[in-house]
C-alpha cells in the first residue's frame, strides 16, 4: 500500500513537472503588450496606423495614441497594474523609472477613475539636471522629456512595489540633445538602414524597404552566497573585491566550464528563465563559464534597440532573482583577481526586411559579390575607426579585463577565418578569387558515430571582432556595460562605409567593373586590420604596432577619440550625435571614471583602516604573547619570532601604503572634474591602491583565518 502511494506521489510530481515544461509556450511574452495583443485590442484602422509608424516611421496622431493608451492601460490593469512609468536609459548606463498611478481625481460621487491618455503615453518629463549630462543641462535647467519608443513593446514589471506598466522611451533635453543611450542607437539604426538599402538596391533587391541591425548579447556573471557578499564592503560598494588572496584552486583544471550546474544555481537559472520568458526575452542558452562561480546566459537575436532593452532587463532580473535565492549576482567585469572576468559578447548582423542577411557568405563566398562588398566595407570601417570601436567598449571595470590574456586584446583587429582570408588574399594579390576553401568532413574514427560536416574555418576566441559564420562577434564589451553604445558605433562606422561605396557605385558607368575595383581597393588598403592569429600573444602587440594599429590601453585614453574631427564628422553626417553631444559624453566618461575609482579608493581606506589593519594588529599581539610564553618556558621561539617579524613588516608596509592612498585620494577630490582628474586617478590613485592591496593580500595568507574579518576567495567562489 505504502509503495503504491509513493508511486502515485512520484508520478504526480513528474506530471506536474511535465505540465510546467509544457506551459513555457503559454507564459512566453505574457507580460508584454505584443503586436498580437494590440491586434486583438485595437480597432483595425488604429492598429494599421500604429504598425505603419512602427515599420516606416512618422508621427502618430494624438487620437490614435489615445486609443492605444487606453487599450494598453486596460490590459495592464487586468494584469494587476496600478502604475505606469516611462522606462529609459540615461547616461548612467542603467535604467531609470518614475512611477505614476493610473488614478485621477474622484468623480462627483467619490468614485475613483483609472485613466491613461495618449499624451501621457507619448511624453513624460523627468528632471534632466539630475542625470549625467556632461554640461548639456545646468542645475537650474531641469526640463527633459522621455519619448515613447513604439518599436520596443511595453511590458509589466512585478515586484514589492506591485505591478507597473513600463513604457520604453528615449530621453532628450528641452533643447533636443540626447541625454540617454537609446536615442543615438535609434538614430544609428536609421542611418545604417538607409545606407545599406542603397547597397542592396544596387544588386537588384527592390523589394526591401529597410535593413535591420540585429544583436544577440551573451551575458556573463558571477554568483556568490549573499550572506558572504554582505560581509564584503568592497563587493557592496565597488562591485568587485579590492582585497583578496587567491584560493588554492582557481580555474586551472578547466573543470567548471560547461560543467554540471549545481542544484542551487540551477534553481536560480530556472527562475531567471521563467521571469525573462514572461517579459518576452528569448533566453536561450545557460551554462557554467570558465571561472569558478561564473556563468552565462544568452538570448536569441532581436532588433538592436529591443536587444538593448532586453539586456537591461536581463541584468535587472538577474540581480532581483539572485536575492530570492540567497545569492548575489556580480556583473562587474573583474570581481576577482587572478581568474577570468566577465564580458558581454555582442553578436551583430544586418538583414533586409525581406529576409536577406547581408553577412551570409553562402557556399561560395568568392562568387558572392554583394557579400564581398559588404565585407570590404566593414574592413574599411573597422580599420578607419578602430579607435572609436575600442572606445565603445571602454568602461572602468573593463580596464581590468581587456588585454589580460583572458579577454580580447586592447588592439582592434578582425578575424575572418581561413576561408574568407584566403578569398581576401586572392583578390588583393591576383585581382580575382577563383577558388574557395571547403569545410570537408570530420572523421570521428568511431563506427557508431556519424561523420560531421566541418565549417570551412575554425573560430578565434582571442579576436576582438570576429566573423562567426553570418555575423560579427564584438567580444570586447564589458559585462556590466550597456550594449547601446557599442552598437551605435558599429552601425555608424559601417553606415559611413556603405554611404561612400554607394556614392561611387551609383554613378558608375560599368557597375560590375566598379564594384570589383572597389572591393579590391577596400581589401588592399585595409587588410592590415585582419589578424587570424593569437591576439593574446606578445608578438601581436609588436606586429600591430608595425601595422600602425592603435593600442589604446585604458578607458581614459579612449575617451578623447569621441571628440576628434574624424569622429565629429562621422556622427554629425548621419545625425547620430551632435558635436555638443559628443563633448558631453566625453565629460561624463571622465567624471564616471574618477568617481568610480574614488569610491574604490574610499572603500579600500575604510576596509583597511577599520577592519584589516586592526585584525592584523590583534594577530601580531597574539604572536608576540606566544613568543614571550614560549621563551618563558625555555623552548625555541624562533619560528614564532620569524612569523612575528614577517607579519609586522607587512603590517608596516600596509600602514605606509594606506597613508599614501589617503593623501592621494584627498588630492584627487580637490582637483577640478574632467580629463586631468581622470588621468590622476588612473596614474596615481590606482597605483596607490595596488600598493595597499599587495601587502594586505600577503597578510591574508599568514593571519589566522578565524581572525580575518572577511570571507576569502575560496569562501566566495566555491561555497555556492
Amino acid at each position: 500500500m505504502f509503495i503504491c502511494i509513493m508511486y502515485e506521489y512520484e508520478k504526480r510530481k513528474d506530471e506536474d513537472k511535465m505540465s510546467e515544461v509544457l506551459n513555457v509556450q503559454a507564459i512566453f511574452g505574457e507580460d508584454v503588450f505584443t503586436v498580437g495583443k494590440m491586434r486583438e485590442r485595437l480597432p483595425k484602422k488604429v492598429f494599421q496606423e500604429v504598425m505603419n509608424v512602427m515599420e516606416k516611421g512618422g508621427v502618430m496622431s494624438l487620437s490614435t495614441a489615445d486609443v492605444v493608451a487606453k487599450a494598453m492601460k486596460d490590459w495592464a490593469v487586468e494584469k494587476g497594474a496600478t502604475h505606469y512609468t516611462h522606462w529609459f536609459q540615461p547616461l548612467t548606463g542603467i535604467t531609470a523609472e518614475k512611477h505614476d498611478s493610473f488614478i485621477t481625481n474622484p468623480d462627483s460621487e467619490g468614485k475613483m477613475l483609472m485613466e491613461f491618455s495618449g499624451k501621457e503615453l507619448i511624453k513624460g518629463e523627468p528632471d534632466a539636471s539630475s542625470f549625467p549630462s556632461g554640461g548639456l543641462r545646468a542645475t537650474f535647467e531641469a526640463r527633459g522629456y522621455t519619448v515613447w519608443d513604439c518599436t520596443s513593446p511595453a511590458f509589466l514589471k512585478s515586484d514589492a512595489t506591485g505591478v507597473v506598466l513600463c513604457i520604453p522611451t528615449a530621453f532628450c533635453s528641452y533643447t533636443g540633445e540626447a541625454l540617454d543611450k537609446k536615442t543615438p542607437l535609434l538614430r544609428s539604426m536609421e542611418a545604417i538602414s538607409q545606407q545599406a538599402l542603397r547597397i542592396v538596391k544596387l544588386f537588384g533587391n527592390t523589394e526591401a524597404t529597410k535593413v535591420i541591425a540585429s544583436v544577440g548579447s551573451e551575458q556573463e556573471y558571477f554568483l556568490v552566497d549573499r550572506k558572504k557578499y554582505l560581509q564584503r564592503k568592497d563587493l557592496i560598494y565597488a562591485g568587485r573585491t579590492l582585497f583578496g588572496a587567491p584560493a588554492p584552486k582557481g580555474q586551472e583544471m578547466d573543470d567548471h566550464y560547461f560543467g554540471t550546474i549545481r542544484e542551487r544555481v540551477g534553481a536560480y537559472m530556472k527562475d531567471i528563465n521563467i521571469e525573462l520568458w514572461k517579459l518576452g526575452v528569448s533566453a536561450k542558452t545557460q551554462h557554467n563559464e570558465v571561472a569558478p562561480a561564473q556563468h552565462e546566459l544568452a538570448p536569441i537575436y532581436a532588433t538592436a534597440n529591443i536587444a538593448a532593452d532586453h539586456n537591461q532587463l536581463i541584468m535587472e532580473t538577474m540581480k532581483k532573482v539572485a536575492t530570492r535565492h540567497g545569492l548575489a549576482c556580480l556583473l562587474h567585469e573583474k570581481p576577482f583577481a587572478g581568474i577570468s572576468g566577465s564580458g558581454k559578447h555582442d553578436n551583430w548582423s544586418i538583414t533586409t526586411d525581406n529576409g536577406v542577411n547581408l553577412l551570409e557568405p553562402g557556399k561560395t563566398p568568392n562568387e558572392n559579390i554583394q557579400f564581398l562588398l559588404v565585407l570590404s566595407c566593414i574592413m574599411k570601417a573597422v580599420d578607419i575607426h578602430a579607435d572609436l570601436l575600442r572606445q565603445s567598449a571602454s568602461d572602468v571595470g573593463n580596464d581590468h579585463r581587456l588585454g589580460a590574456h583572458e579577454a580580447p586584446s586592447t588592439i582592434i583587429s578582425i578575424f575572418l577565418g581561413e576561408q574568407l582570408n584566403d578569398v581576401v588574399m586572392q583578390l588583393v594579390e591576383t585581382n580575382e578569387a577563383k577558388t574557395c576553401l571547403k569545410g570537408g568532413k570530420l572523421m570521428t574514427g568511431v563506427s557508431t558515430l556519424p561523420d560531421v560536416t566541418k565549417d570551412a574555418t575554425d573560430r578565434n576566441r582571442t579576436s576582438p571582432f570576429a566573423f562567426t559564420g553570418n555575423k560579427f562577434e564584438f567580444r570586447m564589451v564589458g559585462s556590466a556595460d550597456s550594449i547601446a553604445s557599442p552598437n551605435t558605433t558599429i552601425n555608424a562606422i559601417v553606415a559611413e562605409a556603405f554611404c561612400e561605396a554607394a556614392d561611387l557605385l551609383e554613378k558608375a558607368d560599368d557597375f560590375d567593373m566598379a564594384v570589383h575595383d572597389l572591393i579590391k581597393k577596400n581589401m588592399t588598403e585595409h587588410q592590415r586590420i585582419v589578424f587570424n592569429g593569437n591576439a593574446y600573444a606578445d608578438e601581436w602587440v609588436v606586429e600591430a604596432q608595425r601595422r600602425g594599429l592603435p593600442n589604446i590601453k585604458s578607458m581614459v585614453e579612449a575617451v578623447e577619440t569621441l571628440t576628434t574631427e574624424k569622429s565629429i564628422q562621422l556622427f554629425g553626417k548621419f545625425k547620430i550625435y551632435t558635436e555638443s553631444e559628443l563633448h558631453s559624453r566625453a565629460e561624463v566618461l571622465y567624471e564616471t571614471y574618477a568617481k568610480t575609482i574614488n569610491i574604490e579608493a574610499l572603500t579600500m581606506i575604510d576596509i583597511a583602516s577599520k577592519s584589516l589593519i586592526p585584525a592584523v594588529s590583534k594577530y601580531t599581539k597574539v604572536l608576540a604573547d606566544t613568543v614571550i610564553s614560549v621563551k618563558g618556558a625555555g623552548a625555541d621561539a624562533s619560528v614564532q619570532s620569524e612569523m612575528l617579524a614577517e607579519t609586522s613588516a607587512l603590517l608596516k608596509e600596509a600602514k605606509e601604503a594606506l597613508k599614501v592612498l589617503v593623501k592621494a585620494q584627498a588630492d584627487g577630490v580637490a582637483m577640478e572634474e574632467g580629463k586631468a582628474q581622470a588621468f590622476f586617478y588612473k596614474d596615481t590613485i590606482k597605483v596607490a591602491m595596488d600598493a595597499l592591496r599587495d601587502p594586505i593580500d600577503k597578510l591574508e595568507m599568514i593571519v589566522d583565518k578565524d581572525m580575518w574579518p572577511m570571507p576569502s576567495y575560496g569562501d566566495l567562489l566555491f561555497e555556492v
